[in-house]
């Protein structure tokens, strides 16, 4: 990356633009964007290790798209098995759907319409075949306590799952399927189908979902299940934690704390490191080389960059701590680079043209957390306010609410007192976009864009993105003449 007029100050994303170069892109469709930093990642994002936003739906939807997801580090060990486990067994193409018996209830149908963006429960029999769907539109009219059974009032659209297993790399054959599969729900009329193996349940596809296979290549681990990556915090028992989540399957390990260049972090990396973990392992957060150097020669192959832009954090307001982020990915991962390893761009980002940014400063990936706190994927409960405008609760992770679940097994004293020290938001609404009211819809946006900004800079590849794109400093005024009006002046 090259400046077109050189900074005076550090610079966020929103003091810069991408500048358009000579290209012999001929389609986005040709530009790669596989991380290069080994995690196997074909999209360069990382859902970020909040407890409001990455949650077992959130991670298999996002490896399915070729993204990763990394579980939060208060979640229990026990309950950080079960999820890996849970989320390794899940299909590479098809979507777990939501299921409920013949005897269940048209209330129970209705609380559950809103876990999925395409809002369809499927009804599956003792035996596991599917007796039936159940839209929002069959509970019209309806005895909320009626049976299932009783409602159900169309056969489902049933695909045969022959042929579709998802690889690493474009298969046409598989693409001609997922075409036929499109093709057979549009002449039907639905934009969903349940997907039999045999005489069971084995997914659901639906008419986006088929587009998007043809698209993305999902992160597989070697044995071709899905990638999930797990948190880890510097106190306690670090070895040991970590130890449990190689062992229960974890394919990427994040230390991760809000400053991380302290001791405390280069002890944890060398318990980390003492166990020969053989998968890639990311420490943060730091905003300068120095700090990215030390980890990396501490035994981090990836370092997390960012202090204080995140949507729920205050910590810059609190402290005056932090660095503007663009300035600080850019320092940061040419550090990294010169002493062989890789940054994530960690916070700050609010449109598809930050990513853009990022991933021309240097980053490998990005880590993404508030903006996809408000999707059906996200673990919150989905809420509707006085407008009827739907949402999910957010809060950040050094927030007075984060702490005090982070810290439930000491007594009331401590945890009060740990509360006084508060860095974020413990409580925000995060509203579900109509329009793009699923993770898979974000993803959408933003990998469109990105692949647009590399072929505008004549890139094929993150790599080669890095190289060629050009930046510029622009003024306030600047970047508000490229917002869009929503109305005419």
């Amino acid at each position: 990356m090259r400046f077109l007029n050189e900074p005076s100050t550090d610079l966020t994303y929103s003091d810069v633009f991408l500048v358009p170069s000579r290209s012999e892109v001929t389609s986005r469709l040709d530009v790669d964007l596989a991380a290069d930093d080994g995690t196997g990642s074909t999209i360069p994002l990382v859902v970020a290790n909040m407890t409001a936003v990455t949650g077992k739906r959130m991670a298999e939807t996002l490896a399915r798209r070729g993204g990763l997801a990394v579980l939060p580090q208060d979640v229990p060990l026990e309950v950080l098995r079960e999820v890996t486990g849970w989320i390794k067994s899940r299909h590479p193409v098809f979507e777990t759907p939501v299921t409920l018996s013949p005897s269940h209830t048209v209330i129970d149908a209705i609380h559950l319409m809103g876990k999925r963006p395409h809002g369809a429960v499927v009804v599956v029999g003792s035996d596991g075949a599917v007796a039936g769907i159940i839209r929002a539109a069959d509970c019209e009219g309806q005895d909320r306590f009626a049976s299932l059974a009783s409602v159900v009032r169309h056969q489902p659209l049933v695909l045969d799952p022959a042929g579709l297993e998802a690889g690493r790399a474009a298969d046409p054959r598989r693409d001609s399927l997922l075409r036929a599969a499109f093709g057979a729900m549009d002449r039907a009329g639905t934009d969903f189908a349940a997907v039999h193996d045999g005489a069971r349940l084995a997914g659901a596809l639906t008419r986006k979902g088929a587009l998007r296979s043809t698209l993305y290549r999902p992160a597989l681990d070697t044995a071709g299940r899905l990638k999930v990556a797990a948190a880890v915090g510097i106190n306690g028992d670090v070895a040991g934690r970590a130890a449990a989540l190689l062992e229960a399957g974890v394919d990427v390990l994040v230390i991760d704390t809000a400053h991380g260049h302290q001791q405390k972090m280069f002890d944890a990396l060398a318990a980390v490191r003492s166990l020969n973990p053989g998968v890639p392992v990311v420490a943060g957060n730091v905003v300068t080389a120095g700090a990215t150097r030390e980890l990396i020669e501490a035994g981090a192959d990836i370092v997390k960059v960012g202090v204080g832009p995140g949507a729920m954090c205050t910590t810059r307001m609190m402290t005056a701590v932090g660095r503007p982020q663009f300035s600080a990915v850019l320092e940061c991962s040419a550090a990294a680079r010169a002493a062989g390893g890789h940054v994530w761009a960690d916070g700050g980002v609010r449109y598809p043209r930050d990513v853009a940014l990022a991933l021309a400063a240097g980053a490998s990936q990005v880590m993404i957390g508030s903006w996809f706190a408000g999707t059906h994927e996200s673990p919150g409960d989905l809420q509707m306010d006085a407008n009827g405008r739907q949402f999910k609760e957010s809060f950040g992770m050094a927030s007075a609410r984060a702490v005090q679940n982070r810290n439930q097994r000491e007594d009331a004293f401590e945890k009060d007192r740990k509360a006084l020290f508060e860095e974020g938001i413990s409580t925000s609404r995060m509203y579900l976009d109509p329009a793009r009211p699923g993770v898979e819809d974000l993803v959408d946006m933003i990998t469109s864009g990105l692949r647009s900004s590399m072929s505008y800079s004549g890139a094929v590849d993150l790599s080669g993105f890095r190289e060629r794109a050009v930046v510029g400093i622009q003024s306030a005024a600047g970047y508000e003449e490229g917002r869009p009006l929503q109305q005419s002046w």
